[in-house]
């Protein structure tokens, strides 16, 4: 990729950026979130096309104006928002637009002997008959993967492919690179996890504002350079001081026997004002449906909730709003946000009623005004309140989910994959809100896969296996290796 320039209203997303890929490469692309990384593979993959700049593929000058001239080149993108189908299984999505035909029919036997071989090349187990809608994020992401490996691509994107999987299935992942790697198969890798690249990558290249900063082999461009290259400035690595949670601070949030089925059996645990708790456990452990129970994302539920000291029913998520609660999804773009809506309306819209006049109407500059101070608060990065934000870096788009909450006042916090597909510069950003909150006196409840992160941001630790605590650890009792044991049920 040679000169390339995107220009979006407002924004000017690349600027001259040229990028090489060879055979048998895993060249890896960081940068925090609205960088261009996503813009340029979106380029390079034909869902978007440059303004300027051009495409060599083997040295010849392409043309690749939909995502089907990408693919006719070998050029395969799996992208870190799901491109699924949600109604159709894994096999129909793996083979959607390729599939393989009897007579006038579709060859169910050899459609489900492709989705079986794949799966079984990344060595992963999958229900390949249920709807994709139904399965879990890191299941989606992996129905993703084997898409794109199914049809053979010799150049593959992957943007955040690790952001919902466990250890071992990045470990699955990594090994499923190499065999790729080895017949001469170029990846591209995009990774806010930054301890990937000295596993995975040959070569790093660092966007900042639509530019190339740097290009380095990877075991020449240590973790720290690589930060000071992506937010230009030195940015410390550790997560925050937590504030002490004080001696009898009242309880914010207590759950008693929570059950729904059959992800949720007989949870009960207490959060203190000014404390976070992180929930830890494998996927499909049962964290996130907890989170979604208390929250009223998920009902009915059995069981007792109280907030504050308070015993609240929780029929719907408007019931969980009126009760205090801010729920953080980990799937912003379907569960956390109106993509067709500006930022202004995502900001406002779970708390409308503060807008709203003696007369019925919404008072639009009282909600210009409140965003606009969001936007400042938080550093959004968008060219005004009006912006769609569809149009907004994934980064930028968790922020506006944040400052919809912080609108609330609420008094419980429930943050649900808080940092995943979150560049390090937004981290430290949302881990010292996380700790402001705190110190305010909220109760926070946060689930997370970053095993590092649910020991650095956590006062207590909970670990949930099978939908239910079958661990408790203080933050100075806990050890990887302890909770690690804990979920898999090595030390039962």
């Amino acid at each position: 990729m040679r000169g390339i320039g995107k220009t979006f209203p407002g924004v000017r997303a690349l600027e001259d950026v040229s990028l090489d890929l060879r055979a048998g490469e895993v060249h890896a692309l960081v940068g925090e979130n609205g960088a261009g990384k996503s813009t340029l593979m979106k380029i390079l993959a034909g869902a978007q096309r440059a303004d300027t700049g051009e495409i060599a593929v083997d040295g010849k000058t392409v043309s690749i104006d939909s995502p089907r001239a990408a693919e006719n080149l070998g050029i395969g993108m799996i992208y870190q928002e799901f491109n699924l189908v949600p109604a159709l299984n894994a096999i129909d999505n793996i083979v959607l637009g390729n599939e393989p035909a009897n007579g006038l029919l579709l060859d169910e036997r050899a459609a489900r002997k492709r989705a079986e071989a794949v799966f079984a090349e990344l060595g992963v187990l999958l229900p390949l008959t249920v709807e994709t809608s139904q399965l879990r994020v890191a299941q989606q992401q992996l129905i993703e993967i084997a898409k794109v490996l199914s049809r053979n691509a010799r150049i593959i994107v992957m943007d955040e492919p690790s952001a919902a999987l466990t250890e071992r299935e990045i470990a699955k992942l990594f090994d499923v690179i190499r065999a790729l790697k080895a017949r001469g198969v170029g990846i591209v890798y995009i990774s806010h996890r930054l301890e990937e690249l000295p596993l995975i990558a040959d070569r790093v290249t660092v966007l900042r504002d639509g530019r190339v900063i740097e290009t380095r082999a990877a075991k020449d461009f240590p973790p720290d350079d690589i930060i000071r290259a992506m937010v230009g400035r030195r940015l410390e690595s550790h997560f925050p001081e937590l504030p002490p949670v004080p001696a009898g601070a009242p309880v914010a949030l207590a759950v008693r026997d929570l059950t729904r089925a059959p992800a949720v059996n007989g949870v009960s645990f207490e959060v203190r004002q000014g404390e976070i708790v992180g929930l830890a456990g494998l996927v499909g452990a049962g964290r996130t449906e907890i989170v979604r129970a208390v929250a009223g994302a998920d009902v009915p539920q059995k069981g007792t909730i109280e907030v504050r000291g308070r015993v609240i029913r929780i029929r719907s998520p408007h019931d969980g709003i009126d009760a205090g609660f801010a729920f953080i999804t980990e799937d912003r773009k379907a569960q956390g946000l109106v993509l067709g809506m500006s930022v202004r309306e995502n900001v406002t819209l779970a708390h409308l009623g503060q807008f709203v006049e003696r007369n019925q109407l919404v008072d639009r500059r009282k909600e210009e005004q409140t965003t606009r101070e969001y936007i400042d608060q938080l550093q959004i990065r968008t060219p005004g309140t009006e912006q769609l934000v569809r149009n907004l870096s994934g980064g930028n788009q968790q922020k506006v989910v944040l400052a919809k909450w912080l609108l609330g006042n609420a008094k419980v916090f429930l943050f649900d994959e808080p940092t995943r597909g979150i560049d390090v510069g937004a981290k430290a950003e949302i881990y010292d809100l996380m700790v402001k909150l705190a110190a305010g006196g909220a109760g926070i409840v946060m689930v997370s896969s970053e095993l590092p992160e649910v020991l650095g941001m956590a006062h207590r630790i909970l670990v949930i296996r099978g939908g239910q605590i079958v661990s408790e650890f203080a933050r100075a009792d806990a050890t990887p290796d302890a909770v690690i044991a804990a979920a898999t049920g090595a030390a039962a």
